[in-house]
């Protein structure tokens, strides 16, 4: 049982920030949000995003996750099709996002994508050249362009163990031994550099906007009561 706040720690400044926390989470609780995320990959993606799922209050957010297969053209349609099967008219998704990597597609399929997406209200977490490089990040700043090839590598001297690329532990492992918000901030600075350069997407490598992604889903983690 929580001991009684005395009166004199009421205009203390962690009381307000504990009472604002419950205002703010009684507030999103009354607008639970609905959230789809699509990835083009079945397992590593899905895997990685689930494990943040598991983080967030249910009566907060409801996040549907799911690994289609598809190649990047496809993808778009293919989440537009996968909404409009789950949602109902009283319970909409409010944000619908894909998740896919540059690959070997051509670049044209790539940036049309990103393009075609935005202009139907779908947002992009999207990596070129790999979903990986959002792990790498975690450990290093990257701005030189890496093969596929060169992840598996790469990760495995990072990690101190053999990169499994459907490892489900793999969030937990980042948590444990990397930094998600220098990851977020170095993704944001490449980002920033290609687009003040106007880069196209398909020629941003490294690059990667799965932190636009995590941090929205981080919005929905609440502060539990001591």
């Amino acid at each position: 049982m929580a001991r009684p706040i005395k009166f004199t720690d009421q205009n203390k400044e962690w009381y307000f920030r504990r009472n604002h926390c419950r205002e703010r989470l009684f507030e999103t609780r009354e607008e639970r949000q609905r959230i789809l995320i699509v990835c083009e990959g079945t397992e590593t993606e899905p895997n990685y995003f689930k494990s943040i799922r598991s983080e967030l209050p249910p009566n907060v957010v409801d996040v549907e996750i799911t690994g289609t297969g598809n190649n990047t053209k496809s993808l778009l349609e293919r989440s537009i099709n996968i909404k409009e099967k789950l949602e109902t008219n009283n319970h909409p998704f409010d944000q619908v996002w894909i998740v896919f990597d540059f690959d070997s597609f051509p670049a044209h399929n790539f940036d049309n994508t990103i393009k075609s997406a935005i202009a139907r209200g779908v947002k992009c977490a999207w990596s070129n050249e790999a979903f990986e490089i959002w792990y790498i990040l975690h450990f290093e700043y990257r701005n030189t362009g890496m093969r596929r090839t060169e992840y598996k590598e790469k990760l495995t001297v990072l990690l101190g163990e053999d990169y499994l690329k459907n490892d489900q532990n793999m969030y937990y492992k980042l948590k444990q031994n990397g930094d998600q918000n220098k990851a977020a901030s170095w993704a944001k600075m490449l980002l920033k550099d290609f687009t003040e350069r106007k880069v196209s997407h398909s020629q941003s490598n490294p690059c990667t906007t799965v932190f636009l992604l995590v941090q929205e889903l981080n919005r929905f983690k609440v502060i539990s009561d001591d």
